[in-house]
């Protein structure tokens, strides 16, 4: 009997090529789609997201090409429930989230993967751009960068377990973009060339303040510009309308550039600086995941990424207490951001991530 895997098929080109390499394999495919998205919200609005029902549409079509069945799964209140309320409350409390890691943490790995073990199947295949490899020194699996370095998607994966780990399958991380793209057209697949989701798929005009109102029913009410020295500067239109770093849309007539530089939600106010105020050489996360590792117990040395497209600087990280970590950077760094992601490599091994607090 063959095994029984579970493809994640979002409708792109790159989940319809891994469902047909584990084919090819010899494995046993379900290919499925996530319905996450609420009716209320239409990703049809904007111009390169994900989730559309067309996207189901052409995962379906790729599913039928290849022979292998195909379904859709309802999981819109489970998304509503771990992704858009996370997403809404971290902006409330003056962080700037990472939607595509908590969808990949709370659904693609988590839901899908409850959902794969009740259906008989032994692993769960995406078509995300990264390697698992197993450490047959420690016993641990190990996640890794792609082949390709321009579409390497560990930063977005840091936070899979062990048992995770362990039941996935990533069948591009040995290929680049341009391989799978070729891979398709000789498939005659209809996403061959389908351009790639770049919007956030329940925010798809990119008005993030805007889909908080409507969503939450609540308008957010102005407050102080105050300058890093204390000095009030100007009226803000909402604090959720802001993100640390941020330059452009402050509506102030000023002399020079301001620059976002914190959120102070207690007293609804926008700190704002010049850009030298925005550079810092430490952090500390929470949520800390890793992988690589069973702990960290004292000074080690990385290369730590705190943003998707950002290069890695090197870093010392040190265990902070209560489950967090504490990363100094050799050099400082622009726009820290509470909210977003801070994932720590040893080489092309993702040693593990966090939360930035």
């Amino acid at each position: 009997m063959k095994e029984k895997v579970l493809v994640a098929m979002s409708g792109g080109v790159d989940s319809a090529v891994a469902a047909l390499l584990m084919r090819d394999r010899g494995y046993d495919v379900m290919g499925v789609t996530m319905k996450l998205l609420p009716e209320h919200i239409d990703p049809e609005q904007g111009s390169r997201t994900c989730c559309s029902a067309d996207d189901a549409e052409d995962a379906a079509g790729v599913a039928r090409s290849i022979g292998v069945p195909h379904y859709t799964f309802n999981f819109t209140e489970e998304f509503r429930e771990t992704v858009i309320e996370r997403f809404v409350r971290a902006y409330e409390e003056g962080k700037t989230p990472n939607p595509c890691v908590l969808c990949n943490r709370y659904m693609k790995f988590e839901r899908l993967f409850e959902r794969a073990r009740a259906l008989g199947c032994s692993k769960i295949v995406t078509g995300h751009y990264a390697r698992i490899e197993k450490d047959r020194a420690t016993g641990r699996f190990l996640l890794k960068k792609a082949a390709d370095p321009l579409k390497d998607q560990s930063y977005v994966l840091w936070s899979l377990t062990q048992e995770q780990l362990a039941a996935s399958v990533f069948p591009l991380g040995g290929l680049t973009k341009s391989e799978v793209r070729r891979i398709a057209a000789d498939h005659g697949f209809v996403n061959a060339e389908k351009r790639e989701s770049q919007d956030i798929c329940f925010v798809p005009d990119g008005d993030y303040a805007g889909f908080i109102e409507r969503y939450t029913g609540r308008t957010y009410p102005p407050g102080e510009f105050v300058g890093v020295d204390g000095r009030v500067m100007g009226e803000h239109r909402g604090i959720i309308r802001y993100t640390v770093g941020m330059r452009k849309g402050l509506g102030l007539a000023l002399p020079e550039p301001a620059y976002v530089c914190r959120l102070d939600v207690p007293n609804n106010r926008v700190i704002l600086g010049k850009s030298v105020d925005l550079f810092t050489d430490t952090l500390e996360a929470d949520s800390v995941n890793l992988i690589s590792v069973e702990r960290i117990e004292g000074p080690v040395r990385v290369r730590a990424k705190i943003r998707y497209r950002q290069p890695e600087q090197w870093a010392t990280v040190t265990p902070a207490g209560q489950g967090r970590i504490k990363v100094t950077f050799d050099m400082p760094q622009r726009a820290i951001t509470p909210g977003q992601s801070v994932v720590l490599y040893d080489g092309d091994t993702v040693l593990g991530g966090g939360i930035i607090v």
